[in-house]
């Protein structure tokens, strides 16, 4: 009896002194990223086939339902909660998106670079409202801004500083090592490079995520030896090896068990292996709940998988309430000022617009970003009135559309949800519309960036109102496009003069980036926005367009005021034109790899290579001929 005794008092011992990390066999990570304020489902129609997906509801549903499975799952978003939808005009004053994670149960979340949309003053007016809110909050991870380089700058520190004080109110840190069900945990969150620099109004400093991670992971190991280490990053994958910042991050820091890999909008359907190191990604919008288990002795995959957030799954009523709630903010303090309601009928659609998964995905001319172009023009003309002064061109890139239309009903939420980026100098949701003036010559030079840039980059793709072109794409990069001609209101063909001044409307990040053009190609195409006397312009702020009454004209009400300009159907509602159902020929590509539609109509670019390529041709034939001479002096 006593060696009974004794050997069973033994095994206690050693199951205490064990590891705690041997404790469980699995541990299981839910998960999400680039949530951008979807707290409410979509419904679409696409090709008459009704789908309602999304929303805080189902996801509660799907994370109750997990949880059921795997009590003690951690619960983390990998950042870019916030901006996509009407709820983002509350974020200043509400905290809306935050308040939700808290109250779905999160346990941690990260900063990614749409959170920093409204600038430093921004982010910390949403904390403190989050912090004041006295609902549930996340712990928010945020382990690379560099405090120390962004408070030594005299012009960063003071907002900077107020948001040290923000961070502290809703308990952020770089990290955190917590036990769940007896296992040691050491989470932290990153955001990278490529967020950073998504993000340049962020008054902020940020040190390499790669670095920061190796530190932050050493000082986790050193505290807990054996904790599983989790990163929450948004810094995002990509099929380009090259561009694949988390697959690099794993590279270079072996000890990360788990990335939760955010900013990139991927949805995996297999967690990438790098080494040791799991990288999940579940995609974007609450499409759909990532559901990782992994084995904590060998790190191998047990139970993973991208829940989708589909009509299968019954909305959660509790959430439906709190999300009403937040509804109702938006109504009273932003809607209202601009006399819509969240769910008016703006217009009527008898056909799809490309779903903004499949957007931008080629490059071509698209219907939607035609629509949304058209309205530019329409929106200045409503808000000038009788001083409207025309405009001849209006661009937007794809990067700043951020929904679509589907056949059916189009809502003010749905059409919002297409131009919701940014915020103008009145501090309100939505870029505004901006006049500037370019030459003939430098419109050239737009279709150009268009016709060669955005195979490179398709958040550069251009769709352009105003303006008809051609190219081809077997000629030399950035002398690609070899006809443009001005529209007139009925589409007639206009030539254009290289030295006169046009306008043109953008929004206001758009036409930034127009004046970064002569840089960013090294002065190969020149394009300088100019105001109407011909002028460089260097504050665009001061060029934005407004009515009658003072008011910036957002991007988003004029696409608003346009579609409900149509003439209305049997059910009194606006209806958009047929023109719209299929691309209307402003940029037709002309495929012709022959010698003589590649060399034809030289530009500058290609009269610079030309001489490049017969200097290198130069040199080689000088190069043989010394060679040789050597060789026959050495056979002498």
């Amino acid at each position: 009896m006593k060696k009974c005794i004794v050997g069973f008092v033994s095994v206690i011992i050693v199951l205490l002194l064990m590891p705690s990390c041997l404790w469980a066999a699995d541990f299981t990570v839910l998960f999400t990223h680039d949530t951008h304020s979807h707290l409410l489902s979509e419904t679409t129609n696409y090709g008459g086939n009704q789908e309602s997906t999304g929303g805080y509801s189902r996801l509660k549903t799907a994370i109750d339902r997990e949880k059921e499975k795997y009590p003690q799952a951690l619960l983390v978003d990998a950042g870019d909660f916030s901006m996509g939808t009407l709820f983002q005009t509350i974020y200043t004053t509400d905290a809306a998106e935050l308040r939700m994670l808290g109250i779905l149960g999160y346990d941690y979340t990260t900063l990614g670079n749409h959170e920093f949309d409204y600038r430093t003053q921004g982010l910390t007016d949403m904390l403190y409202a989050a912090a004041e809110s006295e609902s549930p909050l996340p712990m928010l991870l945020t382990a690379n801004i560099d405090w120390e380089a962004t408070l030594n700058d005299s012009d960063l520190a003071p907002a900077a500083g107020e948001l040290i004080g923000a961070l502290d109110a809703v308990d952020s840190k770089p990290y955190e090592i917590i036990e769940k069900d007896g296992v040691q945990v050491g989470i932290f969150g990153i955001i990278g490079q490529q967020a950073v620099e998504y993000a340049p109004l962020s008054g902020l400093l940020f040190s390499d995520p790669i670095e920061i991670a190796e530190s932050v992971v050493a000082e986790i190991k050193e505290e807990a030896p054996e904790a599983v280490i989790i990163c929450l990053s948004h810094s995002g994958t990509s099929e380009d090896k090259a561009e694949s910042e988390d697959e690099q991050l794993a590279e270079a820091v072996t000890d990360i068990d788990v990335i939760v890999s955010g900013h990139s909008h991927t949805a995996l359907a297999e967690p990438i292996r790098v080494g040791d190191t799991l990288i999940v990604s579940a995609g974007e919008y609450t499409n759909n709940l990532g559901s990782l288990t992994f084995s904590l002795e060998d790190n191998e995959v047990t139970d993973y998988r991208l829940i989708p957030l589909d009509n299968s799954l019954p909305e959660d009523p509790s959430i439906l309430e709190e999300i009403e709630v937040f509804k109702e903010l938006v109504q009273t303090k932003y809607l209202a000022a601009y006399g819509y309601g969240f769910d008016d009928v703006i217009a009527f659609s008898a056909f799809d617009f490309t779903p903004i998964e499949e957007f931008a995905q080629e490059h071509e001319e698209d219907t939607l970003g035609d629509l949304i172009a058209d309205s530019y023009i329409y929106g200045v003309a409503q808000a000038e009135g009788d001083s409207y002064r025309q405009v001849d061109v209006a661009v937007v890139p794809s990067g700043v559309i951020r929904g679509s239309f589907s056949r059916g009903d189009i809502t003010v939420s749905q059409i919002f949800n297409v131009s919701s980026l940014g915020t103008g100098p009145d501090g309100k949701t939505g870029y505004p519309l901006v006049s500037v003036y370019l030459t003939g010559k430098e419109l050239a030079a737009v279709c150009e960036i268009d016709a060669s840039v955005s195979s490179l980059m398709a958040e550069a793709q251009l769709y352009i109102s105003g303006l008809r072109f051609t190219y081809n794409p077997y000629r030399f990069f950035l002398s690609r496009v070899t006809d443009v001609t001005l529209l007139s209101e009925d589409e007639a063909a206009i030539a254009i003069d290289d030295d006169k001044l046009y306008r043109v409307v953008a929004d206001l990040y758009s036409a930034q980036m127009l004046g970064t053009v002569q840089d960013l190609s090294f002065g190969l195409l020149s394009l300088v926005p100019k105001d109407a006397e011909g002028e460089v312009i260097t504050d665009f702020e001061d060029h934005i367009i407004r009515d009658q009454e003072g008011a910036e004209v957002k991007a988003w009400v004029s696409l608003a005021g346009y579609m409900s300009s149509f003439s209305e159907n049997e059910a009194g509602i606006s209806q958009l034109p047929a023109v719209y159902a299929s691309p209307q020929g402003r940029k037709t590509e002309i495929a012709d790899n022959s010698l003589g539609a590649i060399l034809s109509q030289p530009s500058k670019v290609m009269v610079i290579f030309a001489l490049i390529v017969v200097f290198i041709i130069v040199v080689l034939i000088f190069l043989i001929r010394l060679i040789r001479k050597r060789l026959r002096r050495r056979d002498c």
